[in-house]
């Protein structure tokens, strides 16, 4: 099994197979958005091939240099089951070696499925991610923040980096209105809205 960039029209049909059946409407980037962040080298969308078959994805919102924010991890549903989404970080910590791989998971707390927050977590935690001392939320759903790297990241850097990601892409309106880093839980995790807003 290999990790690597698709082809345009692979990423569309990835989106529609895979990320879709997955991902709820309001979690999920357009593909559109998708596509133009790709063109304009803001965006990696990592696939797990066997063979020429996509098995699984990972995709990278990419923000400075050695920074990204892991968007979307996904397994076809027809490969469930079988170690693919430990295998898509493996390989994805290593052709990133230098790059810290931060993200969101639900909070367990706040999540309309505690159990498979947790499990969701506990996937994580198995998989060397670390989670920071900060939560975020964003368009009302509280998150904890993990990471992946090859060393410790301080909090600070690591919240300004995750900042950057959506200051550099939303209006300063949008952030505002839907991001929070950290998250602060005298304020609450916000006004729920899908992402495509």
């Amino acid at each position: 099994m290999e990790l690597r960039i698709p082809k345009p029209e692979q990423l569309r049909l990835i989106y529609d197979r895979d990320l879709k059946e997955a991902f709820p409407a309001a979690e999920l980037k357009p593909l559109a958005d998708m596509e133009r962040m790709w063109r304009e080298g803001r965006y990696r969308p990592y696939c797990l091939f066997d063979g020429e078959e996509i098995v699984g994805e990972a995709f990278l919102w990419l923000g400075r240099p050695g920074w990204a924010l892991l968007d979307h991890l996904c397994v076809a549903p027809h490969a469930r089951n079988g170690g693919l989404g430990a295998a898509i970080l493996k390989e994805l910590a290593r052709v990133e070696g230098d790059t810290v791989i931060f993200g969101e998971s639900e909070d367990p707390e706040d999540a309309p499925d505690p159990e498979m927050a947790r499990r969701r977590l506990g996937f994580y935690a198995r998989n060397g991610l670390r989670t920071a001392g900060y939560d975020t939320a964003m368009f009302g759903v509280h998150y904890k923040t993990l990471y992946l790297a090859s060393r410790e990241v301080d909090d600070g850097a690591l919240m300004e980096e995750h900042r950057f990601i959506y200051q550099n892409t939303f209006s300063p309106e949008k952030y505002r209105r839907y991001v929070r880093i950290p998250y602060d839980p005298e304020e609450g995790p916000g006004e729920k809205a899908d992402w495509q807003q």
